[in-house]
């Protein structure tokens, strides 16, 4: 499994000196946040990195979209209608604008649009079979990546992701680019079975012969791991952490009112905010949050440097890029040989967080909204949950995937 970089509202610098300490990358660009000639200037300044990858998420969730940077876009239509822009024209204009786009991008996979799905029915169906069909005709199907984004009520519905699944068995993709609506705008789910059918999507898919990338992901998507997935995507903001649909909106209050400092602690699972860390200082508990040297890439070194932390001048910056190396480092090490180690790893890492959880806590130490203490268990019975299904399945397959 890779980490991607879902890129986001000021992500360009992280971008760039990430990819390059780790040796390249890819990033998943937005069209939302980015102008056509900011996507080609920073697609080519990408590329240039060693290793260094762009994809082009045109981001065609809801059509009727009003976000003006969003909609100013040349590929984005002015005058779309429900039932007719899927049957003609409107749609050939569409993919051959984004096949321009991609093409100056310099993107060697072409992700195609999807729409946002309330529900699975014939309807979304069929609009994703056309819109696989006109590809085809002006691309090599090798390079198309078909977007499968879904409300949070369909991911937890059993019956519609086995519906889901069943259509996907015919559509022969390469490639599938999954966006799960979090219940309730949650950073972090607490409903189990939001889990288990969004890794038994994922196997799914897997076990179909495609491979499988999940957008707009935290840390708790460490998970996926057990169910083959190839990437996850992660970025610097809550938005591009989860897939809250409303972003895509001119309505859409943009990033967060009062920013606030956090730090991911990678063994705890969990996010703190520095006056926290204060108090672990304090009572002699500090060393205990230090990120493993495996994870550690220096940007929350002064933390731990024997200093009051709140006194040290660790920022956004500091903080989204230990968030994202720490992960990526995380992701790396997920990959296993079959799926009882998958599953074996992804249950040690929730014990081991859950034993430091308990005893920061007993300290009075907190996460607060980014806690995991509450989210082990769910993350426990989701993979439990899954294992009992797609299990006997996943163990015969698992090096076929």
């Amino acid at each position: 499994m890779e980490l991607y970089l879902q890129f986001g509202y000021g992500m360009m610098e992280h971008c760039r000196v990430l990819l390059d300490s780790w040796g390249g990358g890819s990033v998943i660009l937005s069209p939302r946040d980015l102008t056509d000639d900011q996507l080609v200037r920073f697609g080519s300044a990408i590329r240039e990195i060693p290793g260094g990858d762009i994809m082009l998420d045109p981001q065609f969730y809801l059509p009727h979209s009003d976000h003006e940077k969003l909609c100013n876009h040349a590929y984005w239509p002015t005058d779309y209608a429900t039932t007719l822009f899927w049957q003609g024209q409107a749609l050939s204009r569409l993919l051959d604008s984004l096949r321009d786009l991609n093409g100056r991008i310099g993107c060697s996979r072409f992700v195609l649009p999807g729409l946002f799905a309330t529900t699975i029915d014939d309807d979304w169906g069929e609009t994703q079979r056309a819109v696989l069909e006109e590809a085809r005709a002006r691309s090599d199907n090798a390079s198309l990546i078909s977007t499968i984004a879904i409300s949070a009520d369909a991911v937890r519905d059993a019956n519609q992701i086995a519906d889901l699944i069943e259509r996907a068995e015919t559509w022969n993709v390469p490639t599938y680019y999954v966006v799960c609506e979090h219940p309730n705008g949650q950073y972090l789910v607490d409903d189990p079975n939001w889990i288990a059918n969004v890794l038994d999507l994922s196997a799914g898919l897997r076990l179909a012969g495609s491979q499988v990338i999940l957008g707009y992901c935290t840390h708790q998507m460490l998970a996926a791991s057990a169910a083959g997935v190839n990437a996850i995507a992660s970025g610097t903001w809550m938005n591009v952490r989860s897939f809250p649909p409303e972003k895509f909106n001119a309505t859409y209050e943009e990033e967060i009112r009062q920013r606030a400092t956090w730090y991911y602690c990678p063994q705890a699972l969990s996010e703190y905010k520095i006056p926290f860390l204060d108090i672990a200082h304090r009572l002699g508990l500090l060393h205990l949050m230090a990120p493993p040297p495996e994870l550690d890439g220096g940007y929350a070194t002064a933390l731990f440097s024997g200093a009051q932390p709140s006194t040290v001048g660790f920022g956004e910056q500091g903080a989204f890029r230990h968030y994202l190396h720490a992960l990526h480092e995380q992701v790396r090490r997920k990959n296993r040989d079959s799926f009882d180690s998958a599953v074996a790893d992804c249950e040690g890492t929730l014990t081991a967080a859950e034993t430091l959880l308990t005893r920061l806590r007993t300290a009075n130490i907190h996460g607060q909204l980014r806690d995991f203490t509450e989210i082990v268990d769910v993350n426990r019975a989701g993979l439990g949950l899954f294992s009992a299904l797609r299990g006997a399945v996943m163990r015969r397959q698992w090096n076929t995937l």
